[in-house]
């Protein structure tokens, strides 16, 4: 008789197509990760940047439309602009690893509800994302 060292091919590529599937199934879970990640991003960044305009209104009376005024820095790679009015202001994030047309959007006071995409704000201080 002899003896079996190793593995068939046959077995090799069962292997292999058993590690195929189960890397199919979690590329696009990874990718819907990072996709939420960076939309909590900006949302959070747009809730800083609302906390930062509501403190320079509490000492200047008025929102401000640049950014370096109020002290801001938004997350890496999120893309913040903002327009302001002495009764109200909105801002808009993006993010470089999305599309442009994706992000969130907020406003507060007076100004105009401003759209990213599909998403609108449906009340002063709420912030929408497309995603």
């Amino acid at each position: 008789m002899s003896e079996r060292n190793g593995f068939t091919l046959i077995e090799l590529l069962v292997v292999v197509v058993i590690i195929g599937i189960l890397a199919a199934i979690a590329v696009p879970q990874f990718a819907k990760a990072r996709e939420k990640a960076y939309f909590a991003a900006m949302k959070a960044d747009m809730r800083n940047l609302a906390a930062q305009q509501e403190l320079h209104y509490a000492t200047e009376y008025e929102y401000t439309g640049s950014l370096a005024d109020l002290g801001f820095v938004a997350s890496e790679a999120v893309s913040v602009t903002v327009s302001a009015s002495t009764s109200g202001w909105s801002a808009t994030a993006t993010h470089d690893a999305l599309d442009a047309a994706e992000g969130c959007a907020i406003y507060y006071g007076n100004a105009m509800a401003p759209t990213i995409g599909s998403a609108t704000p449906a009340a002063a201080g709420q912030v929408a994302c497309t995603g």
